[in-house]
């Protein structure tokens, strides 16, 4: 494995979800997702589960699974999408 090809196809990202805002259920192809909650309170969602999200708790998505994210008030997650080196 080519840790620098690794560490460059490594995404991140930081949202601020919105009180009641929209984002629709996805996945994505050949990548892991994990959120990390840096402020406020929310929900990962997956089909049929929530998992409750506060400040420093974690939501790992595993490739393929749909999921989305919803606050009922507002929240700021770091994002991170990992290459699936399997």
């Amino acid at each position: 494995m080519d840790k620098e090809l690794l560490k460059s196809e490594i995404k991140t990202n930081v949202y601020h979800i919105k009180p009641d805002s929209n984002v629709a259920l996805h996945k994505h192809r050949k990548f892991d997702e994990v959120f990390y909650c840096i402020k406020g309170e929310g929900f990962g969602v997956l089909e049929n589960e929530e998992i409750e999200l506060s400040v420093g708790k974690v939501f790992p998505v595993k490739e393929n699974i749909m999921h989305a994210l919803r606050s009922e008030s507002e929240m700021w997650v770091a994002s991170f999408l990992i290459p699936v080196t399997e």
